[in-house]
C-alpha cells in the first residue's frame, strides 16, 4: 500500500472521529434489545448492574463479533482493540528462549506489562502460566466464550492484585443447550503457516431443568513459519555507530541504514585477524576473499552484507498444537441454592527457531588446527581470530511443553431478610500448570574442545583434549566452511538444556450481595467478601545450566510460595434520580485490604461518580489506588552467579573482576498505582442505535519493580542513591567484591491517554421496506499521550515509538501515538459481511534520538543524533463473511491483510543478537495475507 493510501485512510478515520465527536467507551456494541440482560458489570464492579451506569469504561466483544473474525485464537481478536499494546503472542515471543514464553498468548493493556492486566474466567482468577505472572488465554474453552469484557481502568479494589491497567473477563455461556461444532482451516498467501482447528461443544439440562451439563473440546494446529518463508520485505536494516562521527564535526552519532550485515561473522566462518584477515570459508570449506563494506563495530554497510547476515533462520511464527477438554455440571438443590463443579485440561506444544548461534570474531584458532584448508595452511604461522554464524549447526531450536489442569467447585443462592433479597456465592479453585522448556544449543566447553582439532601421531584428526585424555569422547568439529560438519561432531557439541516448572494456584472466595436500604434516589447496593489465595512454584533444571554451560537457554529453577488473604467491600449509592438536577447521579466506592505473607498488608480503594443530566449523555469519573504484588519470579528467582568487570568510580574508575549475583528479592513491596479517569457516554435520543464515548486515563505507578544494570548500580550508589548501596559489597580494602542484582521498588511508570469508541446499527427496512438486514459501524481508537518508564537511573518516554529497540533494547515494548480499529458491515438472519480497517500511526525509534544528517549538534545520551529516526505507520484491511445454508449449517471465511501489506522495516541496533529481522511484530503484520475458512454446525 502506498503512503498516499495510508494517509487517505488515516484522514478518513480522523474526519469520522471529528464528525461523530466520539471516543472509546464500551457497551455501544451491544444491540439495544440485549442491553437489559447484559450483566457486563460483573467485570466492572462486584456490584451487578447495567454497564452504562459504571464509572469506568468497559469494552465488550460479543460472541458474534468473535465468531465473525474466525480467529485461530480469541486472543487475536482481543489484541486488535486499540487499548492493548505490547501483548505477548506467538509471533512476538519467538525469541523468548530462556523466558519460556514461546507459544504464549498474554494480554497487555496500556502497554504497562502483561503482569499488570488481570485476566479472569467468569469473574474468577486463573493461574499464571509463567513465573512472571502471565496468564495464557490459550487454556480457555474458546467455543463456549459468549462475551469478553475489557475494563480499561484500575480495578484492584474490586478484583485484587494485577489489575493496575485493567481487567479482561472471558464470560462463558454456562446455560448453552444443544450441540455445536466448528471446523476451520487457514493458510497465508505464501503457502505457509497452515492452520486448522476443530471444536465441539454440547449442553443439556436434566432433572426437569434443575441441572445442566456442559462439555467442550478443541484441537488446534499451526505449522509456523521458519525464516521469511519467501517474503521479500527484509532489507538488512540496522542501526550502527557512525565511524565518521566526532564531537562537533556535524555528523550524526548513529546511522540507520539498509543493506547492513556483519564484518566479523559469515555462515562458514571468516578470519578476523592476522595476515589472512578477510578470508572467509564457503561451501565445502573453500577459502575466498571477503568483500568488505563500511565497517563499524560488528556491522558492515554494503559489501557482501547479505551473505554475512542470518535473517532467514528465526521463526516468524512457531509451530504449535493445542488441545483441551472442559466439563461443567450445575444443579439446583433447592429453589434458593445451586451448586456446580467444573474441570478443564489443556495441553499445548510449541516449537520455534530462535536463530543462529553467533560468534562475532571471538574464536581463537591455533595454527596447527587440522581442519584449516590445505590451500592456506602454509600461510598460517600463528593463531588467529575467527567469527562464524555456525550455519552447519543449524538454528537454535526451542521447545515448550505446557499442560494445565483447573478445577472449580462452588455454590450460589439467595435469601430474604425482611423485604430485602440477598444473594451469595462461594467457590474454590485449584490450578496446576506445568511448563517445560528445552532447547537445542551448543554446550560451550564441548564446542570449544571440538573446534580445537589437531592430528595425533597416526595422522588422525582428533580433539586436542583427547591427546591428554584419550577417553574424553570428544569428536572433532570442522568450523571452516558450510556443508563440512560430521553429524557425529554436531551431535557431540549440541546439548539439550531443559527447565521444568510446576505452578499452582489455590483460591477460596465468598461474596455476599444485596440492597440493605434505600436513599431518596433508590436502593443502595453493596457487595462484600473474603478471598484466600496461595501461589507456589517448584522448578528443576539441567544441572549444567546452573553453571551457564550453554551458549543460551541456561534455565534456572525457581522455588517458593506465598499466600494472601483479602477482604473487600463495594457499594453503589444513588444520590439523584429523575429530578430537576438530572436523571441520575450515582456514587460508587470500593475498598480492599490484602495481607500478603511476603510483602505485608496493603489497602486499595476506588471512588467513582456517574452523572446523567439528560437521557442523551452520561459523565463519569473514577479515582483509584491499585496495586500489583511482586510475583513468584521476582521474589523467589534462584541465585545465578557470574563474573563481570564494572568500573568503580570510588576507586578512580578501576575495573576489577567481581562476582555478580542475580536473584529474586524477598523484600519487594507491592507496586502502588494512582489512577484517574473521566469521560462521557453519548446516546442521543434523536439517533437511535448510536452510542459513543470518550475517556481520559492517567495511571502513575510508584515503586514499580525493575532490575537495574550492574554498572548503573555502582554509579548510582557512588552518586548518592543510598538505596542501592547494600547491593555493592566491598572487601576490607574497600574494593568491590560482589554486586547483587535483583529487582527493586525503584522504578516509576506513567501511562496517559484518551480512549474513543462509537457504534451505530440501523435496520434497512426503516429506510425502505424492500431492503433487508442491518447495517452497522464501530470505531475504536486510543491516543497514547504518555508511556514513561523511570528506573531511578534513566527516564525513557515510549509514547510515539514504533520500534522495540530504542535506547534500552526493548525494555518496554513500543507504544505508537495512535491505534485504531474501524469496522463496517451488513447482516441479516442468513448472511453477514464486514470490512475492518486497523492501524497505527507513524512513529520514531526513540524519543531520545535527534534526527539530522548534517550540521548535527554534539550527540548526548538523552539527545543521540541519528540520520533517520522515522518508522512509517500502517493500515491493514480485513474482510469476513458468512452464509447459512440452513438453520444448522453455516459457511464462513475471513481474510486478514487483504492488501498483503509488508511490515515496516524497524532497524535493530546497536546491539543485535541472534535474529536481526529488523521488524516489530508487536505492531506490524509479519505474516502477510492470511485466509481462513470453515463450517459451523448447530443442532
Amino acid at each position: 500500500m502506498t503512503n498516499r493510501t495510508y494517509k487517505a485512510g488515516l484522514a478518513f478515520w480522523m474526519v469520522s472521529t471529528a464528525l461523530t465527536g466520539v471516543a472509546f467507551a464500551q457497551e455501544g456494541s451491544i444491540p439495544d434489545e440485549d442491553r437489559a440482560t447484559a450483566d457486563i458489570t460483573v467485570t466492572a464492579t462486584r456490584v451487578i448492574r447495567d454497564g452504562y451506569q459504571a464509572p469506568v469504561p468497559v469494552t465488550v466483544l460479543s460472541g458474534d463479533a468473535l465468531a465473525a473474525k474466525a480467529p485461530t485464537n480469541i486472543a487475536n481478536v482481543v489484541n486488535e482493540l486499540p487499548a492493548f499494546a505490547g501483548s505477548v503472542t506467538p509471533t512476538t515471543a519467538t525469541q523468548a528462549l530462556s523466558a519460556g514464553g514461546v507459544g504464549i498468548n498474554a494480554l497487555n493493556l496500556r502497554n504497562l506489562g502483561a503482569n499488570r492486566t488481570l485476566v479472569l474466567l467468569d469473574g474468577q482468577r486463573v493461574g499464571a502460566a509463567t513465573i512472571n505472572g502471565w496468564v495464557d488465554v490459550n487454556q480457555f474453552p474458546q467455543n463456549l466464550v459468549k462475551r469478553v469484557d475489557v475494563v480499561t481502568g484500575g480495578a484492584s479494589a474490586d478484583w485484587g492484585s494485577d489489575a493496575i491497567a485493567g481487567v479482561v473477563n472471558f464470560v462463558l455461556d454456562k446455560e448453552y443447550t444443544g450441540i455445536k461444532a466448528n471446523v476451520q482451516g487457514g493458510i497465508t498467501t505464501y503457502g505457509d503457516n497452515e492452520s486448522y482447528n476443530a471444536s465441539l461443544a454440547a449442553g443439556t439440562s436434566f432433572a426437569d431443568g434443575r441441572g445442566h451439563l456442559l462439555f467442550s473440546t478443541e484441537y488446534a494446529y499451526t505449522a509456523g513459519v521458519v525464516g521469511q518463508g519467501g517474503r521479500g520485505w527484509y532489507n538488512g536494516a540496522k542501526i550502527f555507530n557512525n565511524p565518521a562521527y566526532a564531537p562537533g564535526n556535524g555528523q550524526p552519532r548513529l546511522i540507520n541504514s539498509p543493506a547492513v550485515g556483519f564484518n566479523n561473522a559469515t555462515p562458514g566462518g571468516i578470519i578476523t585477524s592476522g595476515p589472512l584477515r578477510g578470508t572467509y570459508f564457503g561451501e565445502g570449506g573453500t577459502p575466498l576473499p571477503f568483500q568488505y563494506g563500511l565497517i563499524s563495530g560488528n556491522f558492515m554497510q554494503g559489501g557482501q552484507w547479505e551473505y554475512a547476515d542470518f535473517s532467514t533462520t528465526a521463526s516468524l511464527a512457531p509451530k504449535s498444537k493445542r488441545g483441551y477438554v472442559f466439563g461443567r455440571a450445575s444443579y439446583e438443590l433447592t429453589d434458593n441454592i445451586a451448586v456446580f463443579a467444573q474441570a478443564s485440561y489443556t495441553k499445548s506444544k510449541s516449537r520455534g527457531s530462535v536463530g543462529n548461534q553467533w560468534n562475532y570474531g571471538n574464536i581463537t584458532i591455533q595454527p596447527d588446527n587440522a581442519f584449516i584448508p590445505a590451500s592456506i595452511a602454509g600461510s598460517v604461522t600463528s593463531s588467529f581470530s575467527l567469527g562464524t554464524l555456525n550455519q552447519d549447526l543449524g538454528p537454535i531450536i526451542a521447545w515448550t511443553d505446557r499442560s494445565s489442569w483447573r478445577g472449580v467447585i462452588g455454590a450460589s443462592g439467595d435469601f430474604d431478610v425482611g423485604d430485602r433479597n440477598w444473594t451469595w456465592d462461594v467457590y474454590g479453585q485449584r490450578t496446576v500448570n506445568h511448563f517445560d522448556f528445552e532447547a537445542s544449543v551448543t554446550n560451550t566447553s564441548r564446542y570449544r574442545q571440538a573446534i580445537d582439532a589437531v592430528r595425533n601421531s597416526n595422522g588422525t584428526i582428533v580433539c586436542r583434549s583427547t591427546l591428554t585424555n584419550p577417553n574424553d569422547g570428544c569428536v572433532p568439529y570442522n568450523i571452516f566452511g558450510t556443508g563440512v560438519v560430521d553429524p557425529n561432531a554436531r551431535a557431540y557439541v549440541l546439548g539439550r538444556p531443559y527447565g521444568k516448572n510446576k505452578l499452582t494456584e489455590s483460591v477460596a472466595s465468598a461474596t455476599l450481595r444485596g440492597d440493605p436500604f434505600s436513599t431518596w434516589a433508590g436502593d443502595v447496593s453493596i457487595a462484600a467478601g473474603i478471598e484466600h489465595r496461595k501461589e507456589s512454584i517448584n522448578g528443576s533444571n539441567d544441572p549444567a545450566a546452573t553453571t551457564n554451560s550453554y551458549f543460551a537457554a541456561n534455565y534456572k529453577p525457581t522455588i517458593g510460595s506465598y499466600t494472601v488473604t483479602e477482604g473487600f467491600l463495594s457499594a453503589v449509592v444513588p444520590l439523584l434520580k429523575d429530578s430537576s438536577l438530572g436523571k441520575s447521579l450515582n456514587l460508587e466506592g470500593a475498598v480492599r485490604l490484602a495481607d500478603y505473607s511476603t510483602s505485608g498488608r496493603v489497602t486499595t480503594w476506588k471512588a467513582g461518580l456517574n452523572y446523567t443530566p439528560i437521557d442523551d449523555i452520561t459523565f463519569r469519573f473514577t479515582r483509584s489506588r491499585d496495586i500489583r504484588a511482586p510475583n513468584l519470579g521476582e521474589v523467589f528467582a534462584s541465585n545465578v552467579t557470574s563474573t563481570g568487570t564494572p568500573s568503580d568510580p570510588a576507586n578512580g574508575g578501576v575495573a576489577n573482576t567481581v562476582f555478580i549475583v542475580t536473584r529474586g528479592n524477598p523484600d519487594l513491596k507491592p507496586e502502588v498505582a494512582n489512577s484517574l479517569g473521566f469521560g462521557a457516554v453519548f446516546r442521543p435520543t434523536f439517533l437511535p442505535g448510536f452510542a459513543a464515548s470518550v475517556d481520559y486515563y492517567n495511571i502513575e505507578i510508584k515503586g514499580s519493580i525493575a532490575t537495574i544494570a550492574v554498572q548503573d548500580v555502582v554509579n548510582q550508589c557512588f552518586a548518592g542513591n543510598t538505596a542501592l548501596c547494600p547491593s555493592v559489597v566491598r572487601n576490607s580494602a574497600g574494593f568491590i567484591s560482589e554486586i547483587r542484582v535483583q529487582p527493586v521498588n525503584l522504578a516509576k511508570q506513567l501511562a496517559r491517554g484518551i480512549d474513543f469508541e462509537a457504534s451505530y446499527r440501523k435496520s434497512l427496512d426503516a429506510i425502505s421496506s424492500g431492503l433487508k438486514g442491518d447495517i452497522f459501524v464501530r470505531l475504536l481508537a486510543t491516543r497514547f499521550l504518555k508511556n514513561r518508564f523511570d528506573n531511578g537511573v534513566t527516564k525513557i518516554e515510549y509514547a510515539g515509538t514504533n520500534s522495540a529497540n530504542g535506547n534500552t533494547a526493548g525494555l518496554i515494548p513500543s507504544t505508537p501515538k495512535w491505534r485504531y480499529n474501524f469496522t463496517a458491515g451488513w447482516d441479516n438472519d442468513v448472511a453477514a459481511f464486514a470490512l475492518t480497517a486497523r492501524g497505527i500511526s507513524s512513529g520514531v525509534y526513540s524519543n531520545e534520538y535527534l534526527e539530522c544528517s548534517s550540521a548535527c549538534p554534539t550527540s548526548t545520551p538523552t539527545a543521540t543524533t541519528i540520520n533517520n529516526n522515522h518508522i512509517p505507520g500502517a493500515i491493514y484491511f480485513d474482510v469476513n463473511a458468512s452464509y447459512k445454508l440452513s438453520s444448522a449449517v453455516e459457511l464462513y471465511f475471513a481474510v486478514d491483510n487483504i492488501a498483503n501489506k509488508a511490515p515496516a522495516q524497524a532497524a535493530l541496533g546497536t546491539f543485535v543478537g541472534a535474529a536481526p529481522l529488523s521488524i516489530n511484530p508487536a505492531l506490524y503484520d509479519v505474516l502477510g495475507r492470511t485466509f481462513r475458512a470453515g463450517v459451523r454446525l448447530t443442532l
